[in-house]
């Protein structure tokens, strides 16, 4: 799957978030969207991990925070499942954070509380030139789908 576009793939992520909501709706906690999201990346066939943890870096010592990511698919796109009533700006900078940890080019905030999912869908960019797996950048930029 890695040979795919990472625009190819993010629209994917997107339609499996879709069938999963047009099947469950809102209304349910955060874990069953993610069970049921997963299972739909699995039978897509999109390599995933779940609950991916996160430790920051510090002057080269990893400091295991409890930082955790719901989905990583691909090992390039972050995907944060969210069940709230609306998605505030803490929820794009905890993905920011999680972008700018783990050197992730895209990610994506998907709150499934909502009557129609793609009014709770934010594509949030690194939005850096040459973007490789063992780079970062240090300036963000949120930019909506």
């Amino acid at each position: 799957m890695s040979a795919q576009s990472l625009n190819d793939l993010s629209h994917e992520l997107i339609g499996a978030a879709i069938e999963v909501h047009r099947e469950l709706g809102p209304g349910l906690l955060e874990s069953a969207y993610e069970g049921a999201y997963a299972h739909e990346l699995t039978l897509r066939n999109i390599p995933h991990i779940r609950q991916k943890s996160m430790p920051i870096m510090y002057k080269g010592l990893a400091v295991e925070a409890g930082y955790r990511f719901d989905i990583l698919a691909d090992d390039r796109i972050v995907l944060e499942l969210k069940a709230v009533e609306k998605l505030l700006p803490i929820h794009a900078a905890q993905v920011l954070a999680y972008l700018r940890l783990g050197k992730f080019p895209l990610g994506l905030l998907l709150n499934f509380n909502v009557r129609r999912l793609i009014d709770g869908i934010e594509r949030i960019s690194n939005d850096a030139p040459n973007l490789s797996a063992s780079s970062a950048p240090f300036a963000f930029n949120n930019s909506p789908a």
